[in-house]
This record gives C-alpha cells, structure tokens and sequence, in this order.
C-alpha cells in the first residue's frame, strides 16, 4: 500500500515537473517570438545605461527608496477581475468625434486633445506632439488579458491622425507604451523622444534609429524653439520578465509662450518641487490621477497627493490623467476626478477637465463641465 502511494506521488510530481518545463519552455517561445515585448538595447544605447548615474545594480532607480508594492491584501485579489462596483462605467463616456480637417486650422494658441487615460495631442507653435500614444483597445500584450478601453472606438482613426513632429513616451509599460499604436502612427512620426532603453522597443518595431532620442534625467533637446526635458518620476518599468532596464520620466515643454509640465505615471516624492524650483512656474501641468491603490502607494498618487504635486511644481492650471480609459485599479472609475476636483477646489487651483476628443485652448479660460457626473 505505502508503494503504491510513493508511486502516486512520484507521478503526481513528475506530472508537475513536466507542466511547469512546458510552461516554462512556452512562455519563453512566445515572448521571444511576440513583438509586443520589443527589444534588446543596443552597444550603444548600452553605454549610455551603463554611465547613468540613476542605473544601479544591473537597474534603474528611483530618487528616493520606492517599494512597488507596499502591503498585498489577498482578499482584494478577486476583484481585479471583476469590473462590478463601478469600477468601469456602465455605458461609453461622452466623447466628440474628430476627422482630419479638424486639425488643418490654424491656430496661434496652445491647444490639447485628450484621447483618454495619458494619451493627448498637443498642438504647441506649428508643432504636433503625441504624448504617450496608447491608443489600443487593451493594454496587455495579448487581447484577451486586462481590461478593454471604456469606449469601443477612438475620437478619430490613427490613419486620419495629422503628421506628428514629436512622440513624448515616459515609460515602457503598456498602457503607455503600446505596439500596435506604434506600428500604426509610425509612418507619421518625425522623432520620437523616449527615456534610456526604450529606442530598443521601437527598433524593433520598425522604427529607424536616427528617428528615435534618448535621454536621462535632466537632458534635454531644443525642436522648433521648443525645449524638451525630461524629467525624474517616481515609478518603475518592465515589459515581461525584464524589470527596471528602461527608464521612467515626466516631461517639461517650454517654448517663447508656454511651459507645460507632463507627470508621466509617478508616486508622490520629492522631485516634484525640485521640478518646481527648476522649471516652474508651469502654465499648465497634465498630472497622473487614477490606477491608485493603498497597495502600491509609492508608484502612484492618490488624488489628493495629485492636487499637492500641482502644487510643488509650482502650475497654474492641472488636468487629472490617467483615467477615464481603463480599469487597472480597484476605485471607481470616476473617484480620480471627484477627490481630486474636491482637493483643488480646497486649495484654489484650476483645474480642467475635457471630455475625451475635445480640444482645449490651454491659455483660455475653460469651462469644462462635470461631464462624469451624468454618466452611471
């Protein structure tokens, strides 16, 4: 009887043995035959990584210590795979269709198209620049993983999108950063300015080399009198099993008649005021606001840490991003807008809230309305 039982058990574990080898084995296929996990940085781009002061111990790091994940209730697991409790919004969110023509006009002011999440248009002096271009239905390297875009269809087709000058990306992960987007705009595109590491990616998929800067912390570059920084964040980066290869940062715009900050995704930290001390005051700051939770506090900002980064930078005006797309967290989908928008309203700061598809003239008075509140 006890043979019998050993020889049960040897099975059962070399059975387990044998999946995990399979699993293992497939996993490793797919990723290195799948381009949505892009690619491997070059010799050059290599030396450059090595020589940044922020890469450490094979990594990059953050500013100040940052833990991704900073206490795991398990009992909350489950609910990540529901979308009930308000978590996604019960039908599509109000939107105004664009077409081509609407971005032949000329204008002489800065203007901003949100297409929901992080991903806006910024028409800046004779310049188109697409900041962080997720504009696919899922970000998820495969279709049928996470949570599919609140609204089925985008203001306006890639295709019908106008020749961009400049791609602002601030970290590789995919809901920032997404293949089919890229493959689709990137005909379309004249550079594309990303964080140390991530030119591999977009080699990878097509893009040419001379197309594509990189910068560390602090660097810059100068297009059409307009002067790209970026600037640190408080996040991470990882597509697949590599963690923390690729940089992560936010972004300052400055030219002759604007200065426009970009947070890219980020926990609260110090670096938001010395951004402020460095480059502010801003006209404008687009700050990350969604995807929080009390379980990765360090890497993302609940609204009301939102509200004092605008602060600390030292902006006019803020409009909240990274909502209104996806659901990657556990709130409602509206809680981003309504904490912060209370939180604003106690500290006297505008902020600004466009419906997806909506152009705004951001050296204008504008009278965004409560849109959220009119959908279930």
């Amino acid at each position: 009887m006890i043979k019998k039982i050993f020889k049960i058990i040897k099975r059962m574990l070399l059975f387990i043995v044998g999946l995990i080898v399979v699993l293992t084995i497939g996993t490793a296929i797919f990723m290195n035959t799948s381009p949505q996990f892009g690619g491997s940085p070059s010799e050059e781009s290599l030396v450059k990584i090595n020589s940044s002061p922020n890469y450490k111990d094979n990594a990059f790091k953050n500013l100040e210590h940052t833990v991704q994940n900073t206490g795991i209730k398990w009992s909350s697991i489950p609910e990540f795979f529901t979308s009930g409790n308000g978590k996604v919004p019960t039908k599509a969110l109000p939107q105004k269709d664009l077409s081509s023509e609407d971005f032949q006009q000329e204008i002489k002011e800065p203007r901003l198209t949100w297409f929901g999440h992080s991903a806006m248009l910024l028409e800046l002096e004779d310049t188109n620049i697409f900041i962080d271009p997720m504009l696919g239905n899922v970000p998820s390297p495969v279709s049928w993983m996470g949570s599919g875009r609140f609204n089925r269809e985008l203001p306006i087709k890639i295709e019908d999108l106008p020749e961009i000058d400049i791609v602002l990306i601030s970290h590789d992960h995919y809901d920032h950063l997404d293949y089919e987007s890229i493959t689709k705009l990137k005909s379309k595109v004249k550079q594309f300015y990303v964080p140390l590491g991530i030119k591999a990616h977009l080699t990878a998929w097509g893009v040419e080399e001379k197309r594509v800067k990189e910068f560390d912390w602090w660097e810059n570059i100068s297009f059409n009198n307009i002067e790209f920084t970026a600037t640190p964040a408080r996040h991470f980066s990882g597509r697949g099993f590599k963690g923390n290869k690729t940089l992560w940062c936010s972004w300052v715009i400055k030219s002759e008649i604007s200065n426009i900050f970009f947070s890219g995704d980020s926990g609260y930290g110090s670096h938001f005021k010395e951004i402020g001390e460095r480059f502010g005051p801003f006209d404008f700051a687009m700050m990350e606001c969604g995807q929080y939770n009390e379980q990765w506090s360090q890497i993302h900002m609940m609204p009301e840490e939102t509200v004092q980064a605008t602060i600390d930078v030292e902006a006019n005006k803020m409009m909240p991003i990274h909502w209104g797309a996806f659901k990657l967290a556990l709130h409602t989908w509206d809680d981003p807008v309504k904490r912060a928008s209370k939180k604003a309203i106690e500290h006297n700061i505008t902020m600004v809230t466009p419906k997806i598809g909506e152009a705004m003239m951001l050296n204008e008075e504008n009278n965004t309305t409560k849109w959220w509140v009119k959908v279930e």
